[in-house]
């Protein structure tokens, strides 16, 4: 893997009630759906129109782990990077932090793999991909 010095792309929330499971906590799938949805919100914001016409993510493996429960109404603050890559592989991490106690309350590390958007194949990543998160 080749190691990136990515720049942290970061956003904070407020934990909503459709978050929270049986238990009064964030249910452990939300988590999970935050991780892409920040991994997606990043892409875009580091990318145009013509490149996410021409690339798309698929991922391959989650690795997540719960640090401390987040309830109803916490705030967070979700970051995510680029930790390295190699041929059509990146692997992402995610960090998710109550701002109040600022405890991180999960990391995850997820690994990516680009493809063609048309043929959905993988695709080495190219300067032109890695450059946009250095």
């Amino acid at each position: 893997m080749i190691p990136v010095s990515s720049s942290i792309f970061s956003k904070q929330f407020i934990v909503p009630k459709s978050a929270i499971d049986h238990m009064d906590h964030v249910n452990n799938v939300v988590y999970l759906q935050w991780v892409q949805d920040v991994a997606q919100e990043h892409w875009e914001s580091k990318t145009n129109e013509e490149i996410r016409n021409k690339y798309v993510w698929v991922a391959l493996n989650h690795y997540i782990e719960y640090h401390h429960p987040a309830i109803e109404n916490d705030e967070i603050r979700i970051e995510t990077w680029i930790e390295s890559y190699k041929g059509a592989k990146s692997e992402r991490h995610t960090k998710m932090i109550n701002t109040t106690t600022q405890k991180i309350v999960v990391s995850a590390r997820t690994t990516w793999c680009l493809l063609h958007k048309e043929t959905l194949r993988p695709v080495r990543i190219n300067t032109e991909i890695s450059t946009l998160f250095s």
